[in-house]
């Protein structure tokens, strides 16, 4: 987190009375190190749910935690922003980790951590094979991985968001680059899979969300990066979605799609729910201009020999045409 700001009197000791309390002190310590739900916590702390639910509203109003929901679940997690959520994770610092309490509520977060990723690796088993049968179709995939590195390039950048996330592997991926990571999905099968492959990465500096690509729930100018990977095929209306993108970017932030080229091949429309049969490099340069964003570089993948299908997988970086002048908030295109 950046520096902290000065909380005013009042805030501050609504923030230190609401954190002042001996099961709230462990919800935060909790989710110090997790992302949880009222059912985690109840199932961590055996407690009743009216009364986590109480404990986690009081903190929430105190903006030490912050909450986002998924489908009918809610998940918690300590607010990043603002001088209250610095205070939550200070306090967190400060707890000693080998109190008896902390140190027997770790054990049960890290069953329920285990038992979850035990839930997502079935889910990811009985759905392998179908994704197995597209990658044997184009390039492998860490050629691609490898190509989408070479086009964001070595350095180091603040915020990164990946659209339509799955298994998060974007999040990994780019995990050295970024300080801050966000992945949105529409599938809380999906969104479990990444938790726990996050998890299994020791990945602490991301975190995924449930979202419609079309109305993030994000604000506008937040992200230097953000990427649409394999995504845009499954869309009725792809343009909506790269706007909406747009609209996340920072002033001078990128947009990395990729995607598969036009081919012919209808099954993945009628087993694998492909809307699109792949995207042209003119339409895609037409939808990228429309969002204000120049397109900057264009990549193809070849499968080349022996790959079933060879289809091409291309890359599109663009980029948001308005420029940030340094010290100051003004934009300028």
């Amino acid at each position: 987190m950046d520096a902290p700001l000065p909380l005013p009197v009042e805030p501050l000791i609504a923030a230190l009375k609401a954190a002042g309390e001996t099961t709230r002190l462990r919800v935060l310590a909790l989710l110090g190190q997790a992302e949880l739900t009222v059912k985690d916590l109840t199932g961590i702390l055996a407690q009743s749910q009216p009364r986590i639910s109480r404990h986690l509203k009081l903190l929430t109003e105190a903006a030490l935690i912050e909450r986002h929901p998924e489908g009918a679940w809610v998940f918690y997690r300590l607010n990043d922003d603002g001088p209250a959520g610095r205070l939550a994770h200070d306090l967190c610092q400060l707890a000693d980790s080998g109190d008896p309490v902390l140190a027997r509520d770790r054990e049960r977060l890290a069953q329920i951590k285990h038992d979850q990723a035990e839930q997502a690796g079935r889910y990811f088993s009985a759905n392998a094979e179908d994704w197995d049968t597209i990658r044997a179709l184009h390039v492998a995939e860490d050629f691609v991985e490898q190509a989408m590195l070479e086009a964001l390039g070595g350095s180091h950048f603040e915020s990164f968001l990946d659209l339509g996330t799955g298994t998060g592997r974007l999040l990994e991926l780019l995990g050295p680059l970024y300080r801050k990571g966000v992945g949105v999905d529409s599938s809380t099968a999906m969104l479990a899979v990444a938790r726990a492959n996050l998890d299994s990465a020791a990945i602490a500096h991301a975190q995924v969300r449930h979202g419609d690509i079309y109305n993030l729930p994000l604000p506008r100018n937040a992200y230097d990066v953000v990427t649409i990977h394999q995504v845009l095929h499954y869309l009725d209306e792809p343009e909506r979605a790269i706007a909406e993108a747009a609209r996340v970017l920072m002033p001078g932030g990128r947009l990395l799609i990729v995607d598969f080229a036009p081919h012919s091949l209808e099954f993945l429309r009628e087993r694998h729910a492909h809307r699109r049969l792949g995207f042209g490099h003119e339409p895609m340069a037409q939808w990228i201009g429309a969002a204000e964003l120049d397109l900057d570089q264009i990549v193809d993948l070849t499968a080349g020999e022996g790959a079933s299908g060879k289809l091409t997988v291309t890359l599109w970086l663009a980029r948001d045409r308005r420029v940030q002048i340094a010290g100051d908030n003004r934009e300028v295109a």
